[in-house]
């Protein structure tokens, strides 16, 4: 087929089918780098430009528990999603909360900063060398008639799913929940009624930090791990968190699926190079019937 003098190919429904089915997948791996980033943003108001670092140090200390101790990522997921949160926490009180006294837009700077001096220091301690996970069942899988899907895959739809499920879980039936709920609505209003709003701060960063510490074990054995990999993911995280709707945990699983859907059918039609160009098309398609995002909330 020929449009505007550009040759687009033609395939069956299986192939796209297949290609639709791959992109969920895909689209899995986005919502989970995502749900610690709306968190974030939900709670404190502002993007975490350190996100992607964060993501990276995650995977970093998954592959050397692998490469040390030997212990399975997804095992290894017991020790570094409880270690994201405490690194996050701390971070928050002892660096960006103090160095920013509070104004937002010095928040942006310091997380910024602390980006570029988690990334120089693993360059400086690990190289720019790719490290990788190598596991037994990373080639294995099921046939799906239309695609093949392995199973580290499967494992990262059902975690995105879980974690979505065990965050709205917590954010609505725990009082330390209910809490970051009324700080994101009201900060000064939480704080006269007794809640401790900068412990609040810290702990919504620890479990934005431990959400990506969650994504690093469930991506180890698929990626593999460079200084420069939370750019992988980070710029689309950003897409996804405001395509679903700044703060939703469900807005960012179905923005993740939205955009790797796009992404794996813009490949299979206008190959590696062009295929990407979808995701930004739909992106402004949406916003443009959508401002606010699939799930975000129309202000009053």
């Amino acid at each position: 087929m020929d449009i505007l003098g550009f040759q687009i190919p033609t395939y069956g429904w299986q192939t796209v089918t297949g290609s639709a089915i791959s992109g969920v997948f895909l689209g899995s791996i986005y919502a989970l780098v995502a749900l610690g980033l709306t968190l974030i943003y939900g709670v404190l108001h502002i993007i975490n430009f350190a996100h992607g670092s964060l993501l990276m140090l995650s995977m970093y200390a998954v592959f050397f528990l692998w490469a040390g101790l030997g212990i399975d990522p997804y095992l290894a997921m017991l020790l570094v999603v409880p270690g994201g949160y405490l690194f996050g926490y701390v971070l928050q009180r002892s660096v960006i909360g103090q160095v920013s006294h509070g104004r937002d837009e010095i928040i942006l700077l310091v997380t910024l900063g602390v980006a570029i001096v988690i990334e120089n220091a693993a360059l400086f301690f690990f190289s720019a060398d790719e490290r990788s996970v190598q596991v037994p069942y990373d080639l294995d899988g099921l046939d799906l008639g239309v695609t093949f899907v392995v199973y580290p895959e499967l494992v990262a739809l059902a975690g995105s799913l879980l974690i979505t499920l065990g965050l709205w879980l917590f954010m609505t039936r725990t009082d330390t929940g209910k809490a970051i709920r009324a700080v994101a609505k009201e900060r000064e209003g939480a704080r006269l009624v007794g809640i401790n709003v900068e412990h609040i701060f810290a702990v919504s960063f620890g479990i934005g930090t431990a959400c990506v510490a969650a994504a690093a074990s469930l991506l180890a054995p698929t990626y593999a791990v460079h200084p420069q990999f939370g750019y992988l993911f980070v710029l689309i995280a950003f897409t996804v968190v405001v395509l679903g709707g700044m703060g939703s945990f469900v807005g960012a699983l179905a923005g993740g699926f939205v955009i790797g859907i796009t992404e794996q059918l813009g490949r299979l039609y206008l190959g590696e190079s062009l295929g990407l160009i979808t995701i930004s098309v739909i992106f402004i398609l949406i916003l443009l019937f959508r401002p606010t995002g699939l799930f975000g909330q129309t202000p009053h």
